[in-house]
């Protein structure tokens, strides 16, 4: 193998390593030990914030189609990526933290069953709703989206202490 051919297979190896480990999702989960610390509706709060980078992203890239000069694809190229990162931390939100963690299974028959399955729909939807902001720039996209993270906010009400001596436990 020449020289030039090793040191650029050397080069693409490192690159690819160094994208693997900087690319890896992160887990958004407070933990699954459990600990019973949870601050449900810091999350709710959370994705509602990401929702709103969605909506700010969905505006910027409208505002600047059609544009061809470099910096423009550039601020556009950003902004795709960022509407994506930010839809993509709902959804790891909703399956790592609340479908792992929070939504607590129930016994087939019961009210507690049909309440377990009204919140998987509840949850999935805000899954589904995320998936649909990425893959068009329809602002009405990202109202039904906040709307399906509201939905679920009412299971999920602030109870956030501010002590200073000890983690809240549920």
């Amino acid at each position: 193998m020449q020289p030039s051919t090793l040191l650029t297979a050397v080069a693409a190896g490192a690159a690819t390593a160094v994208l693997l480990t900087v690319a890896q999702p992160r887990a958004l989960a407070h933990c699954e030990v459990p600990c019973g610390i949870y601050d449900d509706h810091a999350r709710i709060d959370q994705m509602l914030e990401d929702a709103t980078t969605v909506e700010k992203a969905v505006v910027q890239i409208l505002e600047l189609n059609g544009k061809t000069d470099a910096q423009s694809l550039n601020q556009l190229t950003r902004w795709i990526n960022n509407k994506e990162v930010h839809a993509t931390k709902i959804q790891d939100t909703i399956a790592q933290y609340f479908l792992n963690q929070r939504v607590k299974p129930a016994r087939q028959g019961t009210q507690a069953w049909n309440d377990y399955v009204m919140k998987l729909v509840q949850h999935h939807s805000v899954m589904v709703a995320a998936m649909k902001t990425k893959q068009t720039v329809d602002p009405q996209r990202v109202v039904a989206l906040r709307a399906t993270i509201e939905a679920i906010s009412v299971y999920y009400p602030s109870t956030h202490s501010h002590s200073t001596t000890a983690p809240q436990r549920r």
